[in-house]
């Protein structure tokens, strides 16, 4: 089964009404798992300025645990994923854990938690891919934003949370991770930045990437509907 992180401003509704993943996933044999991008406060205990911005608060979870007050008490999103959602999902549904069972894949910030969950946990996710990722949150505006808030002024704690860090050290089983960034994205060069995640893989054999540059191609779903299918594909061989 697969776990789909979805992107700044959006939902767990925005796959499913418009990736048009739903009929390969059948005929693979793979759930789909649409978790929301943040914890949606309640109205009696919102965070001042929480929904101020479209790159932040309620607009941008970044799928990471929070550190910093007031964030740190719901701001919580890795968490959640690993220690809530996953465990209530595979209780409830004839759904197996573990690396051979359970691939990981997103879009934008979503392609971000991606990346980062998939590649601190390969105990638990045997297959990883993304849309359009953050590749480098610690050297992005959208990054430098969240991870400053969320996480405080130290950088070295940032680290766990950016993908181009983690692939350098990464050390675990080997995985095939899939990568498709269109050309015309208007957020490719100044926030996305697959370069620096094609540099950081090319000093780790562990780590086989593929980055597909879909010409013409920009940040929306159009992108993702036509390319899902591969994706799909790529989880079902890894997970075999």
């Amino acid at each position: 089964w697969l776990l789909w992180l979805s992107g700044l401003t959006c939902t767990d509704r925005n796959f499913m009404e418009k990736a048009g993943g739903q009929r390969v996933a059948a005929e693979l044999g793979l759930a789909l798992v649409l978790p929301d991008t943040n914890p949606r406060t309640p109205a009696d205990a919102k965070i001042p300025g929480e929904d101020d911005s479209w790159d932040f608060g309620s607009a941008a979870g970044f799928y990471l645990d929070a550190t910093q007050p007031p964030w740190d008490r719901n701001y919580r999103m890795y968490s959640y994923i690993l220690e809530e959602l996953m465990p209530l999902v595979i209780g409830n549904f004839p759904l197996l854990e573990g690396p051979t069972s359970v691939g990981i894949f997103g879009h934008s910030m979503g392609g971000h938690g991606a990346l980062t969950v998939g590649l601190k946990n390969p105990d638990r996710f045997g297959s990883i891919s993304a849309f359009a990722p953050v590749c480098n949150p610690m050297a992005c505006p959208w990054g430098l934003k969240a991870f400053g808030n969320y996480l405080g002024a130290d950088q070295e704690t940032w680290k766990k949370y950016d993908a181009t860090e983690l692939v350098k050290a990464y050390d675990g089983p080997e995985r095939a991770i899939l990568v498709n960034q269109g050309t015309e994205d208007s957020f490719l060069k100044e926030q996305l930045k697959p370069e620096t995640l094609e540099a950081a893989v090319a000093g780790n054999p562990r780590i086989k990437l593929t980055v597909s540059r879909d010409e013409g191609y920009d940040h929306s779903y159009c992108h993702i509907a036509t390319f899902v299918e591969n994706h799909l594909r790529h989880h079902a061989a890894c997970l075999k």
